[in-house]
């Protein structure tokens, strides 16, 4: 008996939310709205140079990421010599596949590059809860039914996703300048897919 009570103890405290885990700190905010401001500029071509692993194979390029109109961006993926890999458009309430190359046409492929580029050019999001630790700011929100975690210090460096209580996938921004994030890395910790991007603007 004593043992099966600690086993459910144990269960209790593995089972925590992601931020129980993390050790979040909740706090009143009167924030409403978290901003993600780096792909926002409708002027602005952004322009990187790609890495994708998926599993055992690399696809490298260029990404190119182009703000059409609010809540409507375009997402390209072509090789240096300029073959499209893939050509996405991404509005508030639809994901469209404009090409996709065979080799990447995975159902399941297609929707975590839906979730991960929705997520990266996603300017708005509501906010449902806030908490700190350390010198971050944090938000939770949702997008696409998924738990989102926003990490802010000076600028916003971070981007969480959750599944099951447990870190799913890792946005990184870093080297930061007026609005753009110059390298952005995408890490996944539940299968073999990351997505680094490098600006050569």
């Amino acid at each position: 008996m004593r043992y099966l009570l600690i086993s459910w103890c144990f269960l209790i405290v593995s089972c925590g939310s992601f931020s129980k885990r993390q050790q979040l700190t909740e706090q009143n905010t009167s924030t409403e709205i978290i901003i993600n401001p780096y792909f926002s500029d409708a002027s602005q071509d952004y322009v990187y140079k790609a890495s994708i692993q998926v599993y055992n194979n690399n696809f490298g390029g260029l990404l190119i990421v182009k703000k059409i109109e609010d809540g409507n961006h375009r997402v390209v993926f072509t090789t240096e010599m300029g073959a499209k890999l893939f050509d996405f458009t991404i509005t508030e309430t639809d994901f469209k596949v404009n090409y996709i190359l065979d080799e990447l046409d995975k159902k399941l492929l297609i929707n975590l590059l839906k979730t991960d580029f929705k997520a990266l050019v996603q300017e708005q999001s509501v906010i449902s809860k806030s908490f700190t630790k350390d010198n971050y700011q944090i938000h939770q929100t949702s997008i696409l039914g998924k738990k989102h975690f926003y990490y802010v210090s000076e600028q916003l460096d971070q981007i969480i996703r959750t599944g099951y209580r447990k870190e799913k996938v890792h946005f990184f921004f870093t080297d930061i300048s007026n609005n753009i994030a110059k390298n952005v890395s995408i890490a996944h910790s539940n299968i073999k897919l990351t997505i680094s991007l490098k600006s050569i603007l």
